[in-house]
């Protein structure tokens, strides 16, 4: 039977600098994991810095609460773009790949999902997409080394915006290291078809990021109130009776009541998935 295990992203859950105590909102909230969130920020990139012990004592503030590390969510690769024209944004962009992996084995963390920007805040040029390319494949043997997987997932822009996208740069790779790690809200800001890209990566997608989005607005947008096709998505799902990790990704960092917002999102996705006959793991 089709099983999913639900989390949450880092960033719906109230930030706190003690893991126990952050650790103790994933776990009241009936999640039995987390995704970690290496974005943008100087704060959240300095993580890809801890030291060894530092990262395993991240670890053990999870397991001492019952929780799983889902993955990482490398999203600070839309600032450092691998697919950048500037030779060391390239090369920073690459440090940035092989500190993420060393973290994710030192932390005991699986995935690493890749987000699919180039050069996300440069013009475009003909050559972003295979310097992209380029860069991840070099990342993809350094990750088979570690034993960590990297997962692609779609966003929204302009660059790898689909499923379809993601497994066409995976095919040149040839990594069995690297696979798709879709995101379905992304896929309907894209007002992309979502049966057939799901489809399309059957057998391919080692996770599964669910949100809601509105057209132009893939971000904060509450679950339940959007355009992703969620019936669609989970009848596909049911249908390759695909079983693993579905995160909700949402932003209630700055809400008093995120704990609150998250909980009651996720009753709703396990009453849709239900729905669809797709069981639910419970502790």
């Amino acid at each position: 039977m089709s099983t999913v295990r639900l989390g949450i992203y880092e960033k719906a859950l109230k930030h706190t600098d003690d893991w126990d105590s952050f650790f103790v909102q994933v776990r009241d909230g009936g999640f039995m994991f987390m995704d970690i969130s290496v974005d943008e920020s100087p704060e959240r990139m300095a993580r890809l810095d801890w030291s060894p012990a530092q990262a395993r004592e991240f670890r053990a503030a999870a397991d001492r609460q019952g929780v799983q590390i889902g993955g990482m969510c490398l999203s600070c690769h839309r600032k450092v773009g691998p697919g950048s024209a500037d030779p060391k944004v390239r090369q920073e962009a690459d440090d940035i790949f092989r500190k993420a992996i060393d973290l994710c084995h030192e932390a005991g963390i699986p995935v690493v999902q890749v987000a699919g920007y180039y050069a996300y805040y440069e013009e475009p040029d003909a050559g972003q997409r295979a310097r992209y390319v380029d860069s991840l494949r070099r990342a993809a043997s350094y990750a088979a080394q570690a034993g960590v997987m990297l997962g692609i997932e779609n966003v929204d822009g302009n660059d790898v915006t689909s499923i379809t996208k993601g497994l066409a740069i995976c095919d040149e790779i040839h990594s069995q290291w690297l696979t798709m790690y879709p995101d379905i809200g992304n896929l309907a800001e894209q007002q992309l078809d979502t049966t057939s890209e799901l489809k399309a990566g059957e057998g391919r997608m080692l996770a599964i990021h669910v949100k809601d989005v509105l057209p132009g607005q893939p971000r904060r947008i509450p679950m339940g109130t959007g355009v992703t096709d969620f019936a669609a998505a989970f009848k596909e799902l049911k249908r390759q009776d695909w079983s693993g990790r579905m995160m909700l990704e949402m932003w209630n960092d700055d809400a008093p009541n995120s704990s609150e917002i998250s909980s009651a999102a996720r009753q709703k996705v396990a009453g849709w998935l239900a729905d669809a006959g797709i069981e639910v793991a419970s502790r």
